[in-house]
């Protein structure tokens, strides 16, 4: 009878604890899955604001026509960001392709930074409908970015304390989850998230 509840009570314990495995694991693939598909809508908007600036670049050369290393390294930045961007979108977890990418973007933010500055001393660009609507498109990317940015962040680090937290910590990297999450933070995230502005010009007052 002893030999008959003690198979009982461990033949309990497995399951409780195979319950509690599996508990775990469909918690760490829902949010993984959660921090992959908000890092997709960070792409997204990536991707587009990859698309702007070079229309950005090819509306002002006319005009910067004596700021070509400028614009050059505005182009550079650019493909070198949509490189990071791609790796990183390959391998999501990787912790060295997040630094590569958030590397990347800190240098386009430099060189957009850059241009923003020189497009000022250039009255005539203010005067330009289509560099002030692809400015004004960048702006609204940027911003959308930020948004994603955070929300990725906040589920990423969701994951990251259920996967550290007792008893997960214990089993997760026996499911494949041995690393948390990289998050994307940015040094300079205020300049990042700014993009070139350009103010169009003021109407002259009509004398009465």
């Amino acid at each position: 009878m002893a030999l008959l509840i003690a198979s009982i009570i461990l033949f309990a314990a497995l399951l409780s604890l195979s319950f509690t495995g599996v508990k775990i694991y469909n918690n760490l693939v829902l949010l993984k899955n959660r921090c992959d598909n908000n890092f997709s809508q960070i792409e997204v908007q990536l991707k587009r604001r990859y698309d702007l600036i070079p229309n950005l670049v090819e509306c002002t050369k006319s005009y910067l026509t004596h700021e070509r290393e400028t614009l050059e390294a505005v182009i550079a930045a650019r493909n070198q960001a949509a490189t990071g961007l791609s790796n990183l979108a390959k391998q999501p977890g990787s912790a060295e392709a997040m630094q590569s990418f958030i590397g990347a973007e800190g240098a386009l933010s430099a060189a957009m930074g850059k241009l923003s500055f020189v497009m000022e001393d250039y009255p005539e660009l203010k005067a330009n409908e289509t560099v002030a609507q692809l400015t004004e498109e960048l702006t609204s990317t940027e911003n959308r970015i930020a948004f994603a940015r955070q929300s990725y962040n906040d589920i990423c680090t969701s994951f990251n304390i259920y996967r550290e937290s007792f008893p997960s910590v214990l089993v997760a990297p026996s499911f494949g989850y041995a690393e948390n999450m990289p998050l994307i933070e940015f040094e300079n995230s205020e300049q990042l998230e700014a993009a070139p502005v350009v103010k169009l010009c003021e109407p002259e007052p009509v004398s009465a």
